[in-house]
């Protein structure tokens, strides 16, 4: 059975790095490969930020939350969103019912109120339930009936998007996009891990992982991670990074102005250091380097820079813009 250090103990980076690496294990116990979005999304988990997987279906993107649920002991909840969602079917209700002779309105808790909620497929919902989910991933808590609810502690939202099927989908906008950290992109798995992933779904029983650590240890890790400090050569290469995607801002490359109609928001600044402060925690590390900033500028920008008619017409993906972007952004010298 796996072990979780004690609760006292998660306020050292080394400790942190260890219960990452259980984490990472117990996963690859029931995952094979993806090993980069594993990694990736505990991330964004341990930094309590909302994860979009993007990815054609068999990929195990629903088995690959579940069983980070169960690892982290987390409480789990699922929403299939379809085109007849209602907001009050992610949110929960008012029902009036009858008490000591008296009719009264109780609450329905819906399924937000959980750890770790997969939003399946978010982007088969309309714009209006769609944005039942902004206010919870934003504020981390939900009004109903005039009344705001405090969601559970940690929540985090991982929502999963087919790429392939745009029939009947509505594309998320780009005020719900902007409130996730990550966009995770998975590919298809290599020949060999696809001949593990057959051999260990055609047996009798499928393997599980086990319990590692708890919300409490998770909400110290991301209290540790918050107080880390960094550096303001750091700080500087982050912001400058987010401001390069800016068409017509100072010093925006060319690649952007060519191929960009809008850029990335103070929040992915935010995030980039939040990322490299959790990628440093996980190496065991007391502060991040620029190196880390440079692993999470693709997740965290990906979904936030949109190119324009001209990008579409050569064939330029955000990704392919970012790419370039960091080979002209220049490291600091410290």
């Amino acid at each position: 059975m796996p072990t979780s250090a004690p609760a006292d103990q998660t306020g050292d980076p080394e400790v942190v790095h260890q219960l990452f690496e259980t984490v990472r294990a117990e996963v690859g116990k029931v995952i094979v490969g993806q090993d980069e979005i594993v990694r990736l999304l505990l991330l964004s988990l341990f930094a309590r930020g909302h994860c979009l997987l993007v990815g054609v279906p068999g990929l195990a993107k629903t088995l690959l939350v579940r069983t980070l649920a169960q690892t982290l002991d987390l409480s789990f909840g699922r929403i299939q969103f379809t085109p007849d969602l209602m907001p009050s079917d992610i949110l929960g209700s008012e029902l009036l019912h009858e008490h000591e002779q008296r009719l009264q309105f109780e609450f329905k808790p819906g399924p937000v109120f959980t750890n770790l909620l997969l939003a399946d497929e978010i982007n088969r919902t309309p714009p209006k339930t769609q944005a039942a989910l902004l206010e919870a991933m934003q504020e981390r808590s939900v009004t109903t009936a005039g009344k705001s609810r405090p969601l559970p502690n940690p929540f985090l939202v991982v929502a999963t998007q087919n790429p392939i099927e745009q029939e009947g989908t509505y594309p998320l906008p780009e005020a719900q996009l902007d409130r996730f950290m990550f966009s995770l992109h998975l590919d298809y798995p290599s020949r060999e891990e696809e001949i593990e992933i057959v051999r260990r779904t055609t047996y009798e029983s499928e393997p599980q992982a086990g319990k590692t650590i708890g919300a409490a240890q998770i909400l110290q890790a991301d209290e540790l991670l918050r107080a880390l400090p960094v550096s303001e050569h750091v700080l500087g290469y982050a912001v400058d990074l987010v401001k390069a995607t800016r068409p017509g801002s100072v010093n925006a490359p060319s690649v952007t102005n060519d191929f960009v109609e809008w850029g990335a928001g103070p929040r992915a600044s935010q995030y980039l250091i939040l990322g490299a402060k959790a990628m440093a925690l996980f190496n065991g590390r007391p502060t991040p380097e620029i190196s880390d900033v440079r692993e999470v500028a693709l997740p965290v920008l990906r979904h936030r820079v949109i190119g324009n008619y001209r990008a579409t017409g050569e064939g330029k993906s955000s990704s392919d813009i970012l790419r370039e972007i960091l080979k002209i952004v220049p490291e600091p010298v410290y």
